[in-house]
């Protein structure tokens, strides 16, 4: 039986802030239940989790974590959640904070998390075959694992979720942090700066993306926050696989938030529609076409776009509800075009998932035009709910939203191409157009109903990269 230990500074249900907790949530159950595996996952044990996970784990190890110069004591605990093992790395000074980012010193912090999974591999009984590493915060431990080989023949993998954070840190930390000869400076080094990002890329067997199309879109100036030419050397071990979500968190018919649960009936998620109108106090009718954005309010978000032709698109007749926090002006604009429209907008500045649910089940339209989208979960969550994305077509977008067409009544959404404002007009234009013709609204509902973004075909790809670094004689 293979042996996979993920390394992350996130994961669900445990603490999440994005998608790589989803990510790190998910997969290994469906890599254990298709493919015969065991994953575990190691991450922080933080304050900031919950006392009801706090107060079931079992204490491992202590163990001596060398920072440079620093000796930091470290206990290592586990917990078995639905068939999983994952080990928690404790720390006072590093994780018992409020939050778990946006800290002067979350270079270190990760740097010492990176060290502490090393350390912590003696200290196991597990041995794993592969450690895969999850965007920057584990950066470092692939790099170390490559350098220290702390067990024979242990292979590492790197996953990128989201190239736009490297965890840079000034090149003179390399000495405070490190007891490893200067010969190892150049694999961690990136424009004068220690990069942990380009740390694991460089000392990875393998690196993947999150989607096929971002895998070849950080290729380019563009997309690669300045990486590409690292990643045009490593071209042939980059892979890139699409996310799933957890279809059985993920599912209308079960899904305890929403108030009328369904399938795929259409005048159920109309009831639900009528519910959430009522609930905001907007005008109630079930056959007004319900276009929602969800997302963080940033500029990767397309939010821009939005703005741009929100008054002019806004004039047909639609409702238009907004949930989400980030940038100040974001959320100040939203305020403000809801106050200009009280019958047809509502700008919800805050986040609130069992809301979201809501908003999905009731929707006839999911909107997210973004800049940039190494995958994306809300488009495939919104697919789910039976209600249309209407995406730009960039990175995991592109992969899974296909435009509808008329002639061959083909696709599962509708997308643009261009990162241009009247292009995301014209295609919301068009989905309304769409809407408003039963025969072509219903063939496209149809559409949408088929697709499925499980974790079983991901898994079945990871699993296919494994093999590949891994000796055959290994058995199952």
């Amino acid at each position: 039986m293979e042996k996979v230990l993920f390394v992350a500074s996130e994961c669900a249900p445990f603490i999440k802030t994005g998608g790589l907790a989803d990510v790190v949530g998910s997969l290994p159950h469906s890599l254990k239940e298709n493919e015969n595996m065991d994953v575990r996952v190691i991450l922080p044990f933080y304050d900031e989790m919950s006392e009801e996970w706090k107060s079931k784990v079992e204490y491992v190890a202590t163990i001596n974590v060398k920072l440079g110069w620093r000796n930091q004591e470290t206990t290592i605990y586990s917990l078995k959640h639905n068939g999983i093992i994952y080990y928690f790395v404790a720390n006072d000074y590093y994780f018992t904070r409020k939050g778990i980012y946006g800290y002067y010193d979350d270079g270190e912090r990760f740097v010492f998390f990176s060290h502490a999974v090393i350390e912590a591999l003696n200290a196991l009984d597990f041995k794993p075959d592969i450690l895969h590493g999850h965007d920057w915060q584990a950066g470092i431990a692939v790099a170390l694992a490559k350098i220290i080989q702390p067990i024979p023949n242990l292979k590492m993998v790197l996953t990128i979720h989201n190239i736009k954070y490297q965890g840079t840190m000034p090149l003179d930390t390399f000495h405070d942090f490190f007891l490893l000869s200067r010969e190892h400076i150049s694999g961690m080094e990136w424009n004068g700066m220690l990069n942990c990002l380009k740390a694991g890329i460089f000392h990875a067997d393998k690196v993947t993306t999150v989607s096929p199309s971002y895998a070849e879109e950080i290729k380019y100036p563009y997309y690669s926050e300045g990486l590409h030419p690292i990643l045009e050397h490593r071209a042939q071990d980059i892979h890139g696989i699409i996310n799933g979500i957890d279809t059985k968190e993920y599912n209308p018919l079960t899904d305890p938030y929403i108030p009328i649960n369904y399938r795929s009936a259409r005048s159920k998620k109309q009831d639900n529609k009528i519910l959430l109108q009522e609930e905001l106090k907007l005008p109630v009718d079930r056959e007004k076409p319900l276009y929602i954005l969800i997302s963080r309010l940033v500029e990767q978000k397309g939010i821009h776009l939005i703005m741009h032709i929100f008054d002019e698109f806004i004039q047909n007749d639609v409702q238009f509800i907004v949930l989400g926090t980030g940038n100040e002006q974001f959320e100040n604009y939203f305020k403000h075009v809801e106050h200009v429209y009280p019958e047809k907008v509502r700008a919800l500045i805050t986040f609130d998932e069992e809301f979201a649910r809501k908003m999905y089940a009731a929707a006839d339209f999911f909107v997210m035009p973004s800049k940039f989208e190494p995958c994306g979960l809300s488009q495939l969550i919104a697919l789910q709910y039976k209600t249309v994305p209407i995406v730009r077509e960039t990175g995991g977008l592109k992969d899974t939203i296909q435009p509808y067409n008329e002639i061959t009544g083909e696709g599962n959404g509708f997308s643009f191409t261009n990162y241009n404002a009247h292009d995301f007009l014209n295609v919301l234009r068009y989905s309304l157009e769409i809407y408003h013709r039963p025969e072509h609204f219903q063939q496209l509902l149809k559409n949408v109903n088929k697709s499925q973004f499980s974790w079983k075909n991901s898994a079945k790809e990871y699993a296919k990269l494994y093999e590949t670094l891994l000796p055959s004689t290994i058995t199952i």
